[in-house]
């Protein structure tokens, strides 16, 4: 039988250890929340279609480089609000078309004027989509809206209407990128009918989203050649494995 002093040692060295492991769990969560650790590439495969979402911050883009990079889909912001056109949409919008690069567009999404004005701006400056990528719209927090958040109601209506005049204009229904929080606040239960493009850059999607999507945008720190502008950094995304890239096509190609 082990002596009293013997299983004291073991005791001490159990704990020990358990402490430690403990420790660097609870350091790795902390630096996680806190955003200092981003873990989502370590769930990222190879075989997983990626793509990316560029605007005037990436300046002009090489289509053919991002390409051999990996990257085999873009979307590229087109508009923002009821008047502002990204400088650069036209360019990236016809090199892709070019290049035979899958392309999409998006509109930032304005909490400060009216969604059908919104759609009239996205739909002037993009035109046609036949054999491109569903319209998206981007729906997120900017300058103080976290801290002072939009009212719930005129969110939806506003959204609502930006979305029934891109389907009647497109045939389609266009895709909604959020963040799980927002989704929860101003989304659910409303919009389920929507392909969904969940941004959630710290931890994997299946930890924080539980509904049926199409895109997860799992870094805005990742880094690519084929691209020129102020930012070093581009936003990467991921093809939800049970879903084809021909599920995005707005004529179904």
């Amino acid at each position: 039988m082990e002596s009293r002093k013997k299983k004291t040692y073991k005791m001490i060295i159990f704990l020990t250890v358990t402490a430690c492991v403990l420790a660097v769990f609870a350091s790795a969560f902390l630096m996680v929340r806190n955003k200092k650790v981003m873990i989502n590439d370590w769930f990222v495969k190879e075989e997983n279609v990626i793509g990316a979402d560029i605007s005037a911050y990436q300046g002009e883009a090489d289509m053919e480089t991002l390409k051999k990079e990996g990257i085999s889909f873009l979307y590229i912001k087109a508009t923002e609000g009821s008047s502002y056109q990204d400088p650069q949409f036209p360019v990236s919008w016809q090199s892709s078309l070019k290049a035979d690069m899958p392309a999409g567009a998006y509109h930032f999404f304005s909490y400060d004027s009216p969604g059908l004005s919104q759609a009239e701006n996205y739909i002037k400056t993009v035109g046609d989509l036949s054999g491109r990528l569903l319209p998206a719209v981007d729906v997120e927090y900017y300058g103080d809206k976290q801290e002072n958040p939009p009212v719930k109601e005129d969110v939806r209506r506003e959204l609502q209407a930006f979305l029934d005049a891109l389907e009647e204009e497109y045939g389609v229904k266009a895709m909604i990128y959020t963040r799980p929080d927002i989704y929860n606040t101003y989304l659910k239960g409303n919009f389920d009918e929507y392909p969904k493009w969940i941004s959630s850059l710290y931890v994997p999607i299946r930890w924080v989203y539980k509904e049926d999507w199409h895109l997860w945008q799992y870094t805005d720190r990742g880094r690519r050649e084929g691209y020129s502008g102020e930012q070093k950094y581009i936003d990467l995304d991921v093809l939800n494995s049970r879903k084809q890239l021909s599920d995005l096509y707005v004529n179904g190609e």
